[in-house]
């Protein structure tokens, strides 16, 4: 599983003090818990006002790649702005995010052009998000094609088909695994990702769902999330996840974790 590191967003009330007031030391703390967490990525998002946006993001990029050396996700909805600190990046990471809204493609995939730059790629358009899972499997082939015209192989791309709130659409999760099933099956070597919350939203016992999501997730094909790496009970039902389905031998991966205190802690 590729784990996108999410706790560096400025929508959360401790980032957004502390991208604020400038507070490296909270910013470096966070990174390097997710790090040794085992985050593949470190999405780093300002979430804050557009006109203060660039300088804020910029500042977020050096304080994370001064504390780590964990591959940034440069996050923000306003593809210009990662466009204005792409050039700050000390290493290819991950872009996050492409879509058929507006001219996002047109202004990012060309920065991922002779590189090995990744990006998400969510399945909406102008219209929003579709429930409808072909309409879905339609957008992530458009992003394909136009990224195939910078080089970009489908390996490079996680495509996250946008699953629906369970609260408002019974058929949330098994539209999910057929948008993965149809999907791969165009792109062998594409990547599936998703935030894990959407699911859950506005339901009692959130983690419970979420978690439950993961591993029926990974089991349709889901390889990618963008998550809370420090938390040790999502953690552990990825590590189960993949032992339970024959991806992990003599379950090493997930042994090695809870020996290094990053699954199961609080068992017996």
């Amino acid at each position: 599983m590729i784990i996108i590191g999410e706790k560096i967003n400025g929508t959360i009330p401790a980032i957004k003090e502390a991208i604020e007031n400038r507070d490296a030391k909270l910013i470096a703390e966070r990174a390097v818990k997710q790090e040794q967490a085992g985050a593949d990525f470190i999405d780093v998002c300002a979430g804050t006002a557009p006109e203060l946006e660039i300088a804020a993001l910029k500042w977020l990029m050096e304080v994370v790649q001064d504390t780590t050396e964990v591959p940034l996700c440069i996050d923000s909805p306003n593809p210009r702005v990662i466009e204005a600190v792409f050039k700050y990046a000390n290493k290819p990471g991950l872009i996050n995010s492409i879509s058929e809204e507006g001219d996002k493609c047109e202004v990012l995939l060309p920065l991922m052009e002779a590189n090995s730059w990744e990006v998400i790629g969510l399945t909406c358009d102008n219209k929003g998000i579709p429930c409808e899972v072909q309409k879905k499997v339609d957008i992530a082939k458009i992003m394909v094609d136009k990224a195939a015209k910078f080089g970009i192989t489908p390996d490079r791309l996680h495509i996250d088909p946008c699953v629906m709130a369970l609260s408002t659409n019974n058929d949330s999760l098994l539209n999910f695994t057929r948008e993965i099933s149809e999907i791969r099956a165009l792109y062998p070597t594409i990547h599936i990702t998703s935030g894990l919350s959407n699911i859950s939203f506005g339901l009692p016992a959130r983690s419970l769902m979420n978690k439950t999501f993961m591993a029926l997730a990974i089991q349709a094909g889901m390889d990618s999330a963008v998550m809370d790496p420090t938390n040790q009970d999502m953690m552990g039902t990825i590590f189960a996840a993949y032992a339970l389905l024959g991806k992990d031998k003599y379950c090493r991966a997930y042994s090695k974790a809870f020996r290094q205190g990053k699954i199961g802690t609080s068992e017996k």
